[in-house]
C-alpha cells in the first residue's frame, strides 16, 4: 500500500473547489491553496489551509497538486505558464485536474510533465457544490491506475464514489458526456416548469409524479433546489450559467472532430440564459 501523502496543493477555489479543500483540510493533510481570488483564499487560511503566492509555490509545497479551474486555458496557464506549477515541482509530484476540458489537452500536459517526473491524471468530478460540501461527488478518473491509487485516500475526502474510466483522457470524455446528459435534462426540466407554471400546475407536485414515472432525472428531482435556485441573485446565476456554457465547449469541439451531431447539446448550450432565468422566455 502507498505511503499516505500528506501534503496537498489546491488551486482554483471556486463554487466546486473550496468545499473540496476545505474537506481536505478537515481530513487532517497539511493544504496549501492558490487562487486570484484573495477572498476565498482568506477563507481558507482561517481553516487552516497555507496561502501560497503563485501556482509556482504551490507545487513546492505539495506532492499532489489539485486543479479546480475553469477550463482548458486556464489549466494550460496554471500548468505551464510563467511562475506555474510545472516549474515549481519535483520529480515524483501528481497533478490531478477536476476541471472539465478536452482530452487532448490533458495528454499534452501529461506528456509534458513526463518530461520532468510529473504525472498528470484526468480527475473531473460530478455532484455540483451540494455534492462537494456532503463528500458525495463522483469521481471520473483517467491514466493510471497506481497514479490514483496514490490519490484514493486524498480524493475520498470528498468522494461517495471514483471510477477508474482507463488510459489519460478517459475521465474527460466521461465528463463531457455527463455534462451534455445534464445540460439536456436542464433543458427538459425548464420545459417542463413553463407547461405546468402556464397551466397552473404546481410544480413541486409534478415533481413527485416525474419522480415515479419513466420521466425521472437528479436534475428534474433537484431542479429549483441546486440547479435554478429562486433566491440566487442575478449575477451567481449568471456565472453558474457561463459555468455550464462553457463545459459542453469540450463536448460540441470533439463532436466537430469526429463528425458528430449533437443537436440537443447544440440546442441546450445556446439557450441556458434563458433555461436558468436570465433571459425571459418569448
Amino acid at each position: 500500500m502507498s505511503e499516505r501523502v500528506a501534503k496537498v496543493g489546491f488551486i482554483g477555489l471556486g463554487r466546486m473547489g473550496k468545499p473540496m479543500a476545505s474537506n481536505i483540510l478537515a481530513a487532517g493533510y497539511a493544504l496549501t491553496v492558490y487562487d486570484l481570488r484573495q477572498a476565498a483564499v482568506s477563507e481558507l487560511t482561517r481553516l487552516g489551509a497555507k496561502a501560497a503566492t503563485s501556482p509556482y509555490n504551490v507545487a513546492e509545497a505539495a506532492e499532489i497538486v489539485e486543479l479546480a479551474v475553469v477550463d482548458d486555458a486556464q489549466v494550460e496557464d496554471v500548468l505551464t505558464g510563467e511562475g506555474g506549477v510545472f516549474a515549481g515541482t519535483r520529480p515524483g509530484t501528481i497533478i490531478a485536474i477536476h476541471s472539465t476540458v478536452l482530452p487532448e489537452t490533458v495528454r499534452r500536459l501529461a506528456e509534458l510533465g513526463a518530461r520532468i517526473g510529473v504525472q498528470v491524471i484526468d480527475a473531473p468530478v460530478s455532484g455540483g457544490e451540494t455534492g462537494a460540501r456532503e463528500k458525495s461527488l463522483s469521481y471520473m478518473v483517467g491514466g493510471d491506475v497506481a497514479v490514483l491509487e496514490r490519490c484514493r485516500e486524498l480524493f475520498s475526502t470528498s468522494a461517495s464514489q471514483i471510477f477508474h474510466m482507463g488510459g489519460l483522457g478517459s475521465g474527460a470524455v466521461a465528463k463531457v458526456i455527463v455534462q451534455v446528459v445534464t445540460c439536456i435534462n436542464m433543458l427538459a426540466a425548464h420545459e417542463a416548469e413553463c407547461v405546468a407554471e402556464k397551466t397552473g400546475l404546481n410544480f413541486t407536485a409534478l415533481q413527485q409524479v416525474l419522480r415515479s414515472s419513466s420521466a425521472q432525472s437528479f436534475v428534474v428531482d433537484n431542479w429549483l433546489d441546486r440547479f435554478k435556485l429562486a433566491g440566487d441573485p442575478m449575477e451567481i446565476r449568471r456565472r453558474r450559467t457561463e459555468v455550464f456554457q462553457k463545459s459542453l465547449a469540450p463536448a460540441l469541439e470533439i463532436a466537430a472532430r469526429l463528425g458528430l451531431s449533437l443537436a440537443g447539446t447544440a440546442l441546450a448550450e445556446r439557450l441556458l440564459p434563458r433555461i436558468m432565468g436570465i433571459e425571459e422566455s418569448p
